[in-house]
């Protein structure tokens, strides 16, 4: 697969994204703060663009009365009609539906995407 240089791997921190545009498609890459991660600009739900909706956490399952706060940077939330997105899986959170990934490769310090 061809890849596409995204950025050097120090200007993306842990939070932050980049838009690429890469063979007729836009691509959000985002660092999770763990792994850095490539899906298409596109929400499944509505066909709408998707990567620059609110990057944050949710709630974690647990025990009647509480409410635990997690996964900060890994979920995506579609800025059209809310649907959230697990950033590494591409899967929502409340549907069978899911982002379409793209492979990320690091080499020599430097972020790439393969197409």
């Amino acid at each position: 697969m061809p890849e596409v240089f995204v950025a050097p791997l120090a200007d993306l921190a842990a939070g932050e994204r980049r838009l690429i545009s890469a063979d007729g498609k836009s691509i959000g890459v985002f660092n999770t703060g763990s792994q850095i991660v490539a899906v298409l600009n596109l929400c499944p739900h509505a066909f709408a663009p998707v990567c620059l909706g609110v990057v944050s956490g949710t709630t974690l399952p647990s025990g009647a009365g509480e409410f635990i706060w997690g996964r900060e940077n890994e979920i995506l939330r579609c800025p059209w009609h809310g649907w959230e997105f697990d950033l590494t899986s591409g899967q929502c959170l409340t549907d069978r539906r899911r982002l379409k990934r793209f492979p990320v490769v690091i080499r020599d310090e430097a972020i790439y995407v393969e197409v």
